[in-house]
């Protein structure tokens, strides 16, 4: 009887899949359908549960449970891999520079030679080579020893894992990351949403939260923070670091944004080294199909990170990282960030353009973009809205941590659509909006 509800997910999922049930559709009340059927009002609740897992509905409190725009994502299935089929992909966000394919290919030509090819194909440690971290060391310039992963996801697990034991509290900003919620629901660990201004994470929020129940770690994204955009200022920074460490507080510093921002920008692990463990990687700034993730730690937990990339199998591949070592060093790198920084200021204009009377967060180097929807509507029904035009979207409570907040906001990501295809999404979305909110 344990799997029932999952038994009965699967069926619920079958009538969305098979468009019985619609986007933006109502579901029974837990109770209700509870009372219907014949089961327990714990199994009704672990199967919407599991629906919501699966990324098929949204619930909102005080409202009940909806059919989300986006088919279901198969069970286990990633949630950066494509969550639809729609015409314009907005949820999926990885950029590609013009002429991308042709610059990576020189640098994999010499590591298909079978004698190259060998040593390439052993695994690699999770310290990687002394090339590899001679040529991340340069390309990202962090405080601490790096080690390798897969991909950057890997790299937050890792992090969290090594700090946080299961059923500690993670402080994390308002809004984050979705895989951080898989992330930490699969490790076990708890999050708790801190509170967030205009210039990022609140110091006063983390110390009262770490008060009311110590917290073993903060994640947070100080640099072009997804999904607002919002950048700390070096005054927030260094407000933040006297709080983490005046409180002994571990960080775990998400910068896989931070290279569209400005060279200048020091990370927040350079205001609180001996605490913070910085996640980067190349899925963003190279392509997400060949990819490393990179974890720069504080010295003293350089083996206990290690131990835990190790036993969760999320080494970096040793093909990827040497493909990784020829395109930092031949400069394939530095090519794809200028070419990515200014696509993205040319996709935010777009944004300006179609949807500059409207509440949009966004930063002119940002890929991806906070829309704050005007009345009535809701996440949910905007997003099925799109949907009905062939326009997939984030709806905000995907970034939401605290189940009693559903913000009217969807994210839009920029960078997977074609220029035409992204210009025509966001007229279509602005008279969608405008016709809802009786605006046209």
């Amino acid at each position: 009887m344990g799997h029932d509800y999952r038994r009965i997910a699967d069926r619920i999922a079958a009538d969305i899949t098979a468009g019985r049930l619609q986007p933006g559709e109502r579901l029974s009340p837990q109770r209700t359908f509870a009372r219907r059927h014949g089961i327990a009002a714990s199994t009704a609740e672990r199967a919407y549960g599991e629906l919501v897992r699966r990324g098929l509905v949204v619930g909102e409190v005080g409202r009940g449970t909806f059919v989300r725009a986006a088919p279901a994502r198969p069970a286990g299935r990633a949630l950066t891999e494509p969550a639809t089929d729609a015409p314009v992909n907005m949820e999926l966000n990885y950029p590609s520079a013009p002429g991308q394919s042709e610059l990576l290919a020189p640098a994999l030509a010499p590591l298909l030679r079978p004698d190259v090819l060998t040593d390439a194909l052993r695994p690699a440690p999770a310290a990687g080579t002394v090339a590899a971290r001679a040529a991340a060391s340069a390309l990202l310039g962090l405080p601490g020893q790096l080690l390798f992963t897969g991909n950057a996801r890997q790299a937050i697990a890792a992090a969290l894992a090594s700090l946080v034991r299961p059923g500690g509290r993670v402080g994390v900003e308002t809004l984050t990351y979705p895989l951080v919620k898989e992330i930490a629901g699969r490790l076990g660990r708890t999050l708790v949403p801190l509170a967030m201004d205009e210039d990022g994470l609140c110091p006063d929020a983390v110390a009262a939260a770490h008060r009311t129940a110590p917290l073993s770690a903060l994640y947070v994204q100080p640099t072009l923070h997804n999904p607002t955009s919002v950048t700390m200022s070096d005054a927030r920074r260094r407000q933040l670091a006297a709080v983490v460490t005046d409180l002994g507080v571990p960080v775990v510093e998400d910068r896989i944004w931070s290279f569209l921002a400005d060279d200048t920008e020091r990370p927040f692990a350079a205001y609180a080294p001996a605490l913070t463990h910085v996640v980067d990687g190349l899925s963003k700034r190279v392509a997400p199909g060949l990819t490393v993730g990179f974890l720069a730690v504080p010295t003293p937990r350089v083996e206990a990170v290690a131990a835990v990339v190790r036993s969760g199998g999320w080494n970096a591949g040793r093909f990827a990282l040497e493909a990784a070592v020829r395109w930092i060093e031949d400069g394939t790198v530095t090519r794809l960030v200028a070419a990515k920084r200014e696509d993205a200021g040319r996709r935010q204009r777009l944004v300006r353009r179609h949807l500059g009377e409207f509440r949009v967060r966004c930063d002119p180097r940002a890929y991806f973009a906070w829309w704050e929807l005007p009345a009535p509507w809701r996440a949910d029904t905007f997003t099925a809205a799109a949907a009905r035009h062939g326009i997939a979207v984030t709806p905000g409570p995907a970034f939401t941590v605290d189940p009693a907040r559903t913000p009217a906001a969807i994210r839009l990501g920029l960078a997977s659509a074609t220029v035409p295809d992204l210009t025509r999404a966001l007229a279509t979305l602005a008279g969608v909006a405008r016709e809802g909110a009786g605006l046209g």
